[in-house]
């Protein structure tokens, strides 16, 4: 397992954009695949975005296809959730998440590192 840090949430207005950073530590980074997911109070955690270690191999969920963005960094250890066209309804706690498996899972159940989840909101 890897410690996981979200940073560059916040409020912004629909239509803007908005970049999330998900820090890792260690120096084993780029032997895992990340994750993006996200949780709405009263709902389940649903997968929003993923990619491979070596960053090949992506997956979305089809509500944010064409709009987001995932991409990684090994050499910073940091991968990175572009959000552009945001709508209200992405308003949710953005959670990182990494696995060992090689290439980009989207079952919450193949992850089993955690961040601690950055707030955002899109107001209408």
């Amino acid at each position: 397992q890897v410690q996981l840090v979200e940073s560059g949430g916040g409020l912004v207005q629909a239509g803007g954009s908005l970049r999330l950073s998900c820090a890792a530590s260690g120096h084993t980074f780029s032997r895992y695949a990340m994750g993006w997911f996200r949780q709405a109070p009263g709902k389940e955690r649903e997968f929003v975005s993923a990619i491979s270690s070596l960053g090949f191999t992506i997956n979305y969920a089809y509500s944010v296809k064409g709009r987001f963005t995932i991409s990684r960094d090994n050499a910073k250890a940091t991968v990175y959730l572009q959000m552009n066209s945001l709508r209200p309804e992405d308003t949710a706690v953005y959670y990182c998440a990494a696995t060992q498996r090689e290439r980009a899972p989207s079952l919450l159940s193949d992850y089993n590192s955690w961040g601690q989840g950055t707030q955002v909101t899109v107001s209408s």
